[in-house]
């Protein structure tokens, strides 16, 4: 793919996170197209605000719009430049020079929205043969653009060998299993709270307020795996017992009696019956907050196609909240463009994740991945080829509430969509899978993945396929998992519920009809909660 016809690409399926976002997406009352529909479980209302019925399974589809830098009520911010560098002239390795002003700017005050100033990397070349650490809250890494020319772009190549990472967002937080602050545990009295709900009864809110940053964990119970038959692993190994709880992070805005509200919904039934769940507080310490990475390329120092002997991804972000990477072009990795693990509300957009090189097996190429504890990520206005997995989740049970909007993948090698061990609550909204090259029929997958991997069993579950392509005679994939549901609304393309296994078809609507209203479930949403009254 040429530079100048996937910039084009690029600018016109932009724009940003905020509410002004809105004004060019077919939302507002009155504005639909003639020739628009519906669909009958999530619809605009005579007020133009969506409105939502159960399928026949019972199930509501969730809303998602909490994903994103401040659960997407403020825009990316602008944040000043307070100090500039720029290349040198036959320098071998800047990893040194540029950790060192990164680590200046990070010893400065924040101000009092929490920043501290944006390192300005000027147009050049910078080789970096170590791994570039932001660990400190406060601080943006910017450069003066994504494209190949350095007489005008900020380009970074990355010299490391294997299983190094370029840029790397590094809290020093516990994990949210390990961090637990003493004092008892709450336990979740409701008999059932539903997916997409964030109203829970507990025990006790003696030891709770409004603001806590609390755990929410559904244990991996043997009650619970036989109601969802083992999985959906059939002849290999079970997913070790106990392993794989359901946990989110969620912040209390709301406490009334023994009821909590939550700042974001579950995506999974918590049944009492199946397992008891439990609330406790975490402790944030080394949490790494407002960061930012924009306008710059990073590339790798590769041998040819399958070459592995280079950093692995180009970004990866870990233990950390309300981070961004906007605006970065992403070459030519063996693992990952942006790899988000342990955190939650992170926007990364009007990325490109182009040319992977490396070897077409399992763990390669998963361009724009969500990890294990990544939830409320944003992934939006992307560009992928030649990717195995180009939009992801291969984070388990603790990977939930992500986001994929307006996203192309051209030439994948294997399909998009949830990757394994019931990661819940996906939205895939407006990706097109062009020109697939997987063995597999199918480009995009809600579905069991079975005995596929280690044992991957249902990859995706309560989640949404809405306003999306696939073509090439490839299929998108959607099945039923048990105790959940999987929907796929206004696809372009062929729809199946059939893959290795048999399973019920997942719900399917308006395949193949233009003009589904809202044209982005993610959008109308975000507009919905933040006009609410």
């Amino acid at each position: 793919m040429s530079e100048s016809i996937s910039r084009r690409n690029l600018l016109k399926i932009g724009g940003g996170a905020g509410v002004a976002s809105l004004a060019g997406v077919t939302l507002l009352p009155g504005e639909a197209r003639a020739d628009s529909w519906t669909n009958e479980l999530v619809k605009p209302g005579a007020d133009g605000r969506l409105v939502y019925a159960p399928d026949g399974r019972g199930k509501v589809i969730p809303d998602f719009s909490w994903a994103g830098y401040r659960n997407g009520a403020e825009k990316l911010p602008d944040v000043p430049v307070v100090t500039k560098i720029g290349p040198i002239k036959g320098e071998t390795d800047s990893t040194a020079r540029i950790q060192a002003a990164l680590d200046d700017v990070g010893a400065r005050k924040p101000d009092a929205n929490g920043f501290r100033g944006a390192l300005l990397l000027k147009a050049g070349n910078y080789p970096v043969g170590g791994v570039l650490k932001m660990k400190r809250s406060g601080v943006v890494l910017r450069g003066e653009g994504q494209w190949e020319d350095p007489s005008a772009n900020t380009v970074i190549t990355g010299t490391a060998g294997v299983r190094n990472t370029v840029l790397w967002v590094d809290g020093a937080a516990g994990d949210w299993d390990s961090a637990e602050l003493a004092g008892p545990r709450t336990d979740v009295t409701s008999t059932l709270v539903k997916a997409g709900q964030r109203r829970l009864t507990v025990g006790s809110t003696a030891n709770l307020k409004v603001g806590d940053n609390i755990i929410i964990v559904h244990p991996d119970t043997p009650t619970w795996r036989d109601a969802i038959n083992n999985g959906g692993v059939k002849d290999k190994p079970s997913w070790e017992a106990g392993k794989y709880p359901i946990m989110y992070n969620r912040y209390i805005q709301e406490i009334d009696g023994n009821d909590i509200v939550i700042c974001a919904p579950v995506f999974n039934d918590l049944r009492h019956s199946l397992s008891k769940s439990y609330v406790y507080a975490w402790d944030q310490t080394g949490l790494v907050r407002n960061v930012g990475i924009e306008n710059l390329r990073i590339d790798m120092a590769h041998q040819g196609p399958y070459d592995e002997t280079h950093p692995e991804s180009c970004i990866v972000i870990s233990r950390a909240e309300d981070v961004w990477v906007k605006d970065a072009s992403l070459l030519h990795f063996s693992k990952s463009a942006v790899w988000v693990q342990r955190s939650t509300r992170v926007t990364v957009q009007g990325a490109r994740a182009m040319e992977p090189r490396s070897r077409v097996v399992g763990g390669k190429r998963y361009s724009f991945c969500a990890a294990g504890d990544a939830q409320q990520i944003l992934f939006r206005d992307l560009e992928a080829n030649d990717a195995r997995h180009a939009f992801i989740a291969t984070g388990t049970t603790t990977c939930s509430g992500n986001v994929w909007l307006n996203g192309s993948s051209v030439n994948g090698r294997n399909e998009s969509g949830g990757h394994h061990r019931w990661s819940q609550g996906l939205l895939y909204d407006n990706i097109k899978e062009l020109s697939n090259q997987s063995d597999n029929l199918w480009a995009l997958g809600l579905h069991n993945r079975g005995d596929k991997g280690d044992g991957h069993g249902w990859s995706s579950v309560n989640s949404v396929a809405w306003n999306c392509t696939v073509d090439s005679g490839r299929q998108l994939c959607v099945q039923a998992p048990p105790t959940a549901q999987n929907f796929a609304i206004g696809t372009q393309g062929i729809v199946t519920g059939e893959n290795w296994y048999t399973h019920t078809k997942g719900y399917e609507d308006g395949t193949n009809e233009l003009g589904l209203d809202p044209s982005s479930l993610y959008l109308a949403q975000l507009r919905d909660r933040l006009t609410a009254s």
